[in-house]
């Protein structure tokens, strides 16, 4: 997929923007809050310190936080017979129905970081720590070959609980551990499942600042969507995932929008998950939220729109992201120009360690102030 948003096209990120560790290993006394904070409101743009998060919002509004959590999804093998083979790093994507996993393979680098690599061939064994193995089958998708099906032999969440580690791209620095990659909504799986990617928007929250969005009124509504491995190099749009949006969090959704609160999806996949459940009402009488769970292929477009999403928090995407286009369904076109020139203008960090961007609905008579800089 194209990405095309007019005034993004010529828009380089300096190489020195990615955060290449967290936040709270950039200096002493930092925590995961220490992040900068863009807030957009149409084309108006402001500068903030994430603490200020709850000061931007009002009371009844409601914040929908994806609880999925993150697995030491890299593994390494070998591809090939004994006793050599291929060195790989398998990057474990998405558990299905029956039982086989969708897998990428890449190969290692001297730093610790992978490259891109072709994927296949179709019956090829990969062999895995503690004999482990995958024969792969074929590619996910018919003429991508970035993914495929695999069938796993033994018990894949034991191998990665043993001998996995959080994937890891070569824009940072070195490893983490998994604790990193987890966010503070983080909540285990029943059947072992999770996100082969942090779901990295709520990463920034501690437990304070959830504290003080409640005794500010701001509610707080879990659902679940277990992400995918990123296509980190090629953009592709996101493939299948598994997803939940619960009753409660359904009727906590319609009851905001009822009483003139707004609802802020904290990150991409809580947008994707929110919508794919959401159903549209009589004309004129909007949409309304209601609980699901299954697999998703929704892509929101700004053709598509979005039904029951009034804002997003998120992090910076690379301009050749397929996440640019569900940005510009929530906030528009102008909005998104606008505040992407202001982020490398003004040296904000991106990726899943970076700055986070909040995009609100515009307000009448709203002008952009420039808050304190942070980060």
């Amino acid at each position: 997929m194209s990405v095309v948003v007019d005034g993004l096209e010529g828009l380089r990120v300096p190489e020195e923007l990615s955060a290449r560790v967290p936040a709270e290993q950039r200096g002493p006394g930092r925590g995961r809050d220490d992040v900068r904070l863009l807030v957009s409101r149409g084309e108006a743009v402001s500068h903030h310190a994430f603490r200020e998060l709850p000061a931007l919002l009002r009371a009844g509004d409601v914040l929908v936080v994806n609880t999925s959590p993150t697995l030491a999804a890299a593994v390494d093998g070998r591809l090939g017979p004994e006793p050599g083979g291929e060195p790989v790093v398998v990057h474990f994507s998405t558990r299905g129905d029956d039982g086989r996993w969708a897998v990428e393979l890449r190969s290692p680098e001297p730093s610790g970081s992978t490259r891109p690599r072709a994927g296949g061939p179709a019956g090829a064994v990969v062999r895995l720590p503690g004999g482990g193995r995958l024969t792969l089958a074929g590619p996910l998708t018919p003429g991508s070959g970035r993914l495929w099906w695999a069938r796993a032999y033994g018990d894949v969440p034991g191998l990665l609980g043993r001998y996995g580690r959080p994937i890891r791209y070569g824009y940072t620095e070195r490893d983490q551990p998994l604790s990193a990659y987890q966010t503070v909504f983080a909540r285990p799986s029943p059947d072992g499942g999770g996100s082969a990617e942090m779901p990295s928007a709520g990463r920034p929250f501690t437990a304070g600042l959830v504290a003080e969005l409640a005794a500010r009124g701001v509610w707080i509504a879990p659902l679940s969507l277990h992400t995918g491995v990123a296509s980190a190099e090629a953009h592709e749009p996101p493939y299948p995932e598994r997803f939940e949006v619960p009753a409660a969090t359904a009727a906590l959704v319609n009851a905001a929008r009822a009483t003139g609160g707004r609802v802020i999806a904290v990150g991409t996949t809580v947008v994707r998950a929110l919508e794919s459940a959401a159903v549209a009402g009589p004309v004129g009488a909007g949409a309304s939220a209601r609980a699901g769970r299954g697999w998703t292929d929704l892509v929101v477009t700004p053709a598509r729109g979005v039904r029951v999403v009034d804002g997003l928090l998120t992090g910076l995407h690379e301009p050749e992201a397929s996440h640019l286009l569900m940005l510009e369904a929530v906030a528009g076109r102008a909005a998104l120009r606008s505040a992407y020139a202001a982020a490398v203008r003004d040296r904000y960090l991106w990726h899943e360690f970076g700055d986070v961007h909040l995009l609100l609905p515009e307000e009448k008579g709203h002008r952009a102030r420039c808050g304190s800089n942070s980060g």
